[in-house]
């Protein structure tokens, strides 16, 4: 029998702080902690993330990335989970590509990164200018590679105690100002291949995306929102089928020209008779007969104005629905809109400051909440719609709203009721 080899486990003493600089010094490991560090980036970054990788280890810093750090035989997110528990802080090299792929495995179980927002300090880092950052990190201050003073501000943040990190410290995410009135990513139909002009597109509501499960509170709210909208398939479109289309057209054809052909034959018979009897009836039966026609005759001139149950119409009714979604949406700083009928639109954008307008404008607080909810009804989806392409039908306001940089949701309100009747 071979004897089996034992391997002994040392315990991981402490290091002593290693000098930096004359006033930068390595913070020591605490229990549970083996890394200074844990990296995240994205495979395309690999060789400037590694030439960092070298820099900080050079200068005595503890550092955990995937390649060398994970274990094999467990999935990425269990041995991210662990190593960010064992490291002080998080480092995240935002580039495209991180922000297209890794990210999104960040996001795909959100306890792992809701506990990190709460535990450990991030430190963004971006790696180059104009990369779109994810939404939960706009409230933190990110470092830029191209600051010549880089490597000192970054040695600078991980070296700190976490304890003396109160500015830069992650606490439970709370909506950013900074990002009030950008883009989210739109919905798209789950009916989307297969979806007919006078269709209504369906979208899921079985769970939440992952980009507003840290915004909305109550998931509920958003999948009753859902519902709504999709309420506009069950409710608004009639006879979608084409067949069913083609055959009412068919048997709409057939039964007027029979109903032609038996006026034709009344009509001979009244002219070709000598009973007067017959005679005295046939204006009643010309009445008859054109009434009689009416019915087929209407059918076809709803038949042929079919516009009413195409795309403009159910979008119509569709962008209803989204109003009255936006109804409970607002509250929780998102709002939906809809220029087409397999897409909707999503923006983060608070709307207190305007809500409060009106209640300045209005002074009965009563009539003030009636109006603002009509114009939620009336005017949220346009406005997200516009948001979301950052373009505006009309000349921005020379005056300040309420949304830096851009147009507020009352000054929206106001554009269109000068240039449209509101009933």
């Amino acid at each position: 029998m071979e004897e089996m080899t034992t391997f002994e486990t040392t315990e991981i003493q402490p290091q002593p702080p290693v000098p930096l600089s004359p006033l930068i010094y390595t913070p020591p490991l605490r229990d549970g902690e083996r890394y200074h560090v844990f990296i995240s980036y994205s495979s395309t970054d690999y060789q400037w993330t590694h030439s960092l990788i070298e820099q900080l280890e050079s200068c005595g810093l503890q550092v955990c990335y995937h390649e060398r750090d994970f274990t094999p035989g467990r999935t990425v997110l269990e041995n991210m989970s662990d190593c960010i528990q064992e490291s002080q802080k998080v480092l995240l090299v935002l580039s495209p590509e991180f922000v297209r792929s890794r990210w999104c495995l960040l996001e795909a179980n959100m306890s792992l990164f809701r506990d990190c927002l709460e535990r450990k300090p991030i430190v963004p880092v971006l790696l180059e200018p104009g990369v779109s950052i994810p939404l939960h990190l706009c409230h933190l201050t990110y470092l830029e590679v191209n600051d010549p003073d880089f490597k000192s501000k970054l040695l600078k943040v991980l070296c700190t105690p976490n304890q003396q990190l109160q500015g830069s410290t992650v606490v439970p995410f709370q909506p950013p100002s900074i990002y009030n009135g950008k883009a989210l990513q739109p919905l798209k139909a789950v009916n989307n291949e297969r979806l007919n002009q006078w269709e209504s597109g369906l979208f899921s509501d079985m769970e939440v995306p992952d980009q507003l499960r840290l915004i909305i509170e109550d998931h509920n709210k958003y999948r009753e929102a859902v519902r709504i909208i999709n309420s506009v398939s069950e409710n608004k479109v009639w006879l979608r089928p084409l067949w069913v289309r083609i055959l009412i057209y068919v048997i709409s054809g057939f039964f007027f020209l029979i109903l032609l052909a038996f006026n034709a034959y009344l009509m001979s018979m009244f002219y070709h008779t000598d009973d007067p009897y017959l005679g005295a009836k046939t204006e009643v039966w010309v009445l008859f007969t054109i009434c009689l026609h009416s019915c087929p005759v209407v059918l076809l001139i709803q038949l042929c104005l079919w516009t009413r149950d195409s795309k403009k119409h159910i979008l119509k009714e569709m962008q209803k629905a989204v109003g009255r979604a936006n109804m409970m949406l607002f509250e929780e700083k998102v709002l939906m809109g809809c220029m087409s009928t397999s897409t909707i639109n999503l923006v983060y954008v608070s709307l207190d400051r305007c809500k409060q307008e009106f209640a300045e404008t209005f002074s009965e607080q009563d009539v003030a909440e009636e109006m603002f909810q009509r114009a939620i009804m009336f005017f949220s989806s346009g406005y997200t719609c516009c948001l979301a392409k950052r373009h505006f039908p009309f000349i921005q306001p020379s005056s300040t709203g309420h949304l830096e940089g851009g147009v507020c949701f009352c000054q929206y309100v106001s554009q269109q009721l000068s240039t449209e009747t509101w009933e």
